[in-house]
C-alpha cells in the first residue's frame, strides 16, 4: 500500500514538474503586457469623446482597451502595470505639417525669435544674440561647417523698429563673414554685405522669377530677399556644405523636439536632396525613433521618390517613409508674399498701388507639376497661403484629376490662411484635404488685422469651422521651425484662436477642444493614409501614445496652452519623459549645473566683480535647460539673467537685465510674476469680481521679491494690495486689497 502510495506521488510530482516547466515556457514566451490605468484614457474614437478605464500595450501594439478588471483577468498575470494618477492618455500626436529636418537643423543657429521664444525684440537684441551665439559651442560647429553666421527667427512685425534688418544692420555683426538670418516665416532672410558678394548679388542683378531682391533708393540690394531671392542663393550652398556629422545631428535633434512636445509621427513637408539623403543614412543605421514621413521638393528632388520608400502599402522602412511630393504655389502672409486676390491692407516698403503679392509658378506650370504628381499617384502638398495660389491649386487639381483620375489622392492644401467661403465647395468636391494653420491667430493675429488683411479678411483666416462643417478632414499644424512643434499651442489656437494681445479673432471659426484634438490624431492619421494604424487608441493599432499632466477636456479652454507633455511613446517604447512637466520653473539650489550657470551668468555681466548674495534660482526644463538668476554684486548692481544649457551641455545668455537694488520700489512690466501676484490677492478676496485688468505694478527687491500691484475687475472697481513672494516662490499678503475711490 505504501508503494502503490509511493508511485502515485511520484506519477503526481512528475506531472506537476511538466506542467509547471510547460507554464514557465509559456510565460518566457509570451511577452510582457503594459497596462495603463488610473487616468484619463480618451480613445479619440467616435465624434464624442470616450474614455476607457485601462489600455493594454504588448509588442508595441495595443492588446486591449476597456474596463480594468478585463485587463488584469486577460493581462495582469504577466504584466507592468502603469498607474497613470490622474493623468491623460491620448493616441501620439501625427504632425498635419512641419520640417522636421530644418527644425533640428535650426536648432543649431542663433535663435532670433521674438518673446516669448526668443530674445529677438529688437535689431540690438537681434544683433547682440547673433554675437553670443557665434562665441557659443553651436555657433563654432555650425560656422566651422558651413563658413556662414546663421540665425533663424526674426520677425519684423515683433521687432521693435517694424522693419526688415538691413544688410547695414547685419553688418554690425561681421563684415568678414557671410551672415544670414532667416524670417520667421521661412519666406524671407536679410543678408550682410558679404553674403551679398558671396552669391554674386549686386546693382546690376535682374528681376529674379519667383522673387524679389529688395534694393535701396540707389538701386543697390539692401539684403532683404524674398522667396526665390533667397532659396536660389542659400540653398545650394547649405547643401553643398552639409556634411554627414550635420546631417546626423539633425535628425537626432529634429526628432528631439518634436518627441517633446507629444509627436510620435514628424512630417518633413519639402525635402530636398540633402534631406532625403540624410533621411536615408538614417533609416540605414536605425537612428529614427519617431516615424517621419518625408514629401520631396516636386521641382528640386523628385528623383528621391524611388521604390525603396515610396511604396503601395505605405509602409516604414526603420521608421521612416516617403509619403509624396510637395509644390509650393506661393509665399508668406506675415511676410507679405503670399498671392492674395485682393490688395494688401498695408503695402510692403517699395510696393505702390494694389499690390497683392505672387505667385511662384505660372498656371501651365502649376497644372503640369500636379498632373506629373497624379499621373505618378503620389499624394501631394501644396503650399497656398493666398486666396489666388487656392485658385491656381483647385485649377490644377481639376486638370490633373480629369486627365489622370487618381480616386484617392488625397491632396492637401497647405496653410489655407486666406481660403475663401466660396471656394470651399470646390475642396470638397476635388477632396482636397486642409490642412490649416490656426497658429497664426496667436503669433500674427494682431499683425494680420493692422497691416496684413485688415479686420474682416483676418477674422476668417484659417477657417477650422466651415471647412468641418462641410464634412471635411482638418488638420492643424505648426509648420516648425516657424514656430516651435508646440502641440499645445497648437491646440489652444484651434480653439481659442486669440492673439498675443488678447483679441479673440474670428470666434465663429474656433473648434471644440475634442475637434482640436482629431486635428492632431485621428483626422491626421487619416491625411497620411494613416487611419488603420494610428490616430486613435484601438485594439491592433500602434502603441504610440502621449501622457498629459491635464486633461484638455476638462480644463478652462483659455488654458490648453499651460498642460504639459509628460511622456511620450512610440510603439511601447518611451522616446520622452519629462517629471518635472516641460515648461515648469522650479526653484533650485546653487550647486552643481545651477552653479556652473551662475558663474557664467557673472562672467557674461560683470567678469571680474565679487558676488554678494544670490537672491533667486529657478531651473526650467525646454530642450535643454534654463536658469533663470537673480544675484546682487558687491558694487551693489543687481541682475536678473537667464541662461541656457544646449542639449550638448553649452552655456548662452538669452536675457540679461539689471534691476533697482534691494529696498528701492520700481516700476515694472505686466510679467508672469505680477500676474501670479495679482492671482493670489484675488484668490484671497472674498466674492471677487472676476479680473478685467492689471493696471500697473512696482516691485521692490527683498530676500525675494514685494509687488504693489493695482487691478480692476468686471464690476469696473479698481484695487491696490502689497504682495510678498518668498524665494521658494510662495505668495503671503503684506497689506489686504484695498479699493481704491
Amino acid at each position: 500500500m505504501k508503494r502503490r502510495l509511493s508511485i502515485i506521488g511520484v506519477v503526481m510530482f512528475t506531472a506537476l514538474v511538466a506542467c509547471n516547466s510547460k507554464n514557465a515556457e509559456k510565460s518566457a514566451q509570451e511577452p510582457e503586457a503594459v497596462i495603463y490605468h488610473n487616468g484619463d484614457i480618451l480613445t479619440m474614437e467616435g465624434p464624442t469623446p470616450v474614455y476607457a478605464e485601462a489600455l493594454v500595450e504588448r509588442e508595441g501594439k495595443i492588446a486591449f482597451v476597456g474596463s480594468a478588471e478585463e485587463a488584469k483577468a486577460n493581462f495582469g498575470s504577466h504584466a507592468q502595470w502603469v498607474d497613470l494618477d490622474g493623468k491623460t492618455l491620448l493616441p501620439g500626436f501625427i504632425d498635419g505639417h512641419g520640417h522636421m529636418y530644418n527644425t533640428g537643423l535650426l536648432s543649431q543657429a542663433a535663435n532670433v525669435l521674438s518673446p516669448p521664444d526668443g530674445a529677438g525684440g529688437s535689431f540690438d537684441e537681434l544683433v547682440n544674440a547673433v554675437k553670443a551665439w557665434a562665441d557659443s559651442d553651436d555657433g563654432k560647429f555650425l560656422v566651422g561647417k558651413m563658413g556662414w553666421i546663421i540665425a533663424n527667427g526674426y520677425d519684423d512685425s515683433q521687432l521693435q523698429e517694424k522693419q526688415h534688418p538691413t544688410k547695414d544692420v547685419l553688418d554690425r555683426i561681421s563684415t568678414e563673414v557671410p551672415v544670414v538670418v532667416i524670417h520667421q516665416s521661412g519666406h524671407l532672410a536679410c543678408v550682410n554685405t558679404k553674403a551679398l558678394e558671396v552669391v554674386g548679388y549686386s546693382k546690376a542683378t535682374g528681376e529674379i522669377e519667383g522673387g524679389v531682391m529688395r534694393r535701396d533708393s540707389n538701386g543697390e540690394p539692401n539684403g532683404v530677399l524674398e522667396e526665390a531671392a533667397f532659396f536660389n542663393a542659400l540653398l545650394p550652398i547649405i547643401m553643398e556644405k552639409t556634411d554627414a556629422e550635420l546631417q546626423q545631428k539633425s535628425v537626432q535633434r529634429g526628432q528631439e523636439q518634436y518627441a517633446g512636445y507629444g509627436y510620435t509621427t514628424a512630417q518633413d513637408g519639402r525635402s530636398t536632396a540633402d534631406v532625403t539623403s540624410a533621411f536615408e543614412k538614417a533609416a540605414a543605421g536605425n537612428q529614427f525613433f519617431i516615424d517621419v514621413v518625408a514629401y520631396p521638393d516636386l521641382i528640386w528632388n523628385k528623383e528621391a521618390v524611388t521604390p525603396d520608400f515610396y511604396k503601395p502599402d505605405r509602409s516604414y522602412t526603420n521608421h521612416y517613409r516617403i509619403g509624396g511630393v510637395k509644390l509650393t504655389l506661393d509665399g508668406s502672409p506675415q511676410g507679405k508674399t503670399a498671392w492674395l486676390s485682393k490688395c494688401y491692407h498695408v503695402n510692403p516698403e517699395g510696393k505702390e498701388g494694389c499690390y497683392t503679392g505672387y505667385p511662384i509658378l505660372p498656371d501651365e506650370k502649376a497644372i503640369e507639376y500636379v498632373t506629373t504628381a497624379f499621373e505618378n499617384q503620389w499624394q501631394i502638398l501644396a503650399h497656398t497661403n493666398g486666396d489666388a495660389a487656392i485658385d491656381q491649386l483647385i485649377k490644377a487639381v481639376d486638370a490633373a484629376q480629369s486627365t489622370h483620375g487618381y480616386p484617392d489622392h488625397r491632396t492637401v492644401m497647405i496653410h489655407g490662411q486666406t481660403l475663401r467661403k466660396d471656394q470651399i465647395p470646390d475642396l470638397v468636391r476635388l477632396e482636397i484635404l486642409p490642412s490649416l494653420f490656426p497658429m497664426h491667430t496667436f503669433y500674427w493675429g494682431d499683425w494680420h488685422r493692422e497691416s496684413v488683411l485688415g479686420e474682416e479678411r483676418a477674422a476668417y483666416i484659417s477657417p477650422s469651422r466651415d471647412v468641418v462643417d462641410a464634412g471635411m478632414t482638418m488638420t492643424s499644424h505648426h509648420d516648425a521651425p516657424v514656430t516651435f512643434p508646440n502641440s499645445l499651442r497648437v491646440l489652444d489656437a484651434t480653439v481659442n484662436r486669440v492673439t498675443r494681445s488678447g483679441f479673440i479673432l474670428g470666434p465663429d471659426q474656433r473648434l471644440t477642444p475634442y475637434e482640436g484634438l482629431k486635428s492632431l490624431t485621428e483626422w491626421s492619421a487619416i491625411q497620411h493614409f494613416e487611419e488603420d494604424s494610428k490616430g486613435t487608441l484601438t485594439e491592433g493599432k500602434l502603441a504610440d501614445l502621449v501622457i498629459l499632466n491635464r486633461n484638455p477636456l476638462k480644463v478652462d479652454p483659455m488654458k490648453i496652452n499651460e498642460i504639459k507633455v509628460l511622456e511620450t511613446i512610440k510603439e511601447g517604447k518611451t522616446v520622452y519623459k519629462n517629471e518635472n512637466a516641460l515648461g515648469g520653473w522650479n526653484t533650485t539650489k546653487v550647486e552643481g549645473d545651477v552653479k556652473e550657470a551662475l558663474d557664467y551668468a557673472l562672467g557674461a555681466v560683470r567678469p571680474n566683480a565679487e558676488l554678494r548674495e544670490v537672491l533667486r534660482a529657478k531651473k526650467q526644463v525646454v530642450r535643454g535647460l534654463n536658469y533663470d538668476l537673480v544675484f546682487i554684486l558687491e558694487n551693489g548692481e543687481t541682475w536678473n539673467v537667464t541662461v541656457y544649457r544646449d542639449l550638448d551641455g553649452n552655456l548662452s545668455v538669452t536675457k540679461k537685465s539689471k534691476t533697482p537694488v534691494p529696498g528701492g520700489w520700481s516700476a515694472t512690466e505686466i510679467t508672469p510674476e505680477v500676474e501670479e501676484a495679482v492671482d493670489f490677492v484675488l484668490s484671497r478676496m472674498n466674492n471677487a469680481s472676476p479680473l478685467k485688468e492689471i493696471l500697473s505694478a512696482e516691485r521692490q527687491v527683498v530676500k525675494g521679491m514685494n509687488y504693489l500691484v493695482t487691478f480692476a475687475l468686471e464690476n469696473n472697481s479698481e484695487w491696490t494690495a502689497r504682495v510678498h513672494r518668498d524665494l521658494d516662490g510662495s505668495f503671503t499678503m503684506l497689506e489686504q486689497a484695498k479699493q481704491r475711490q
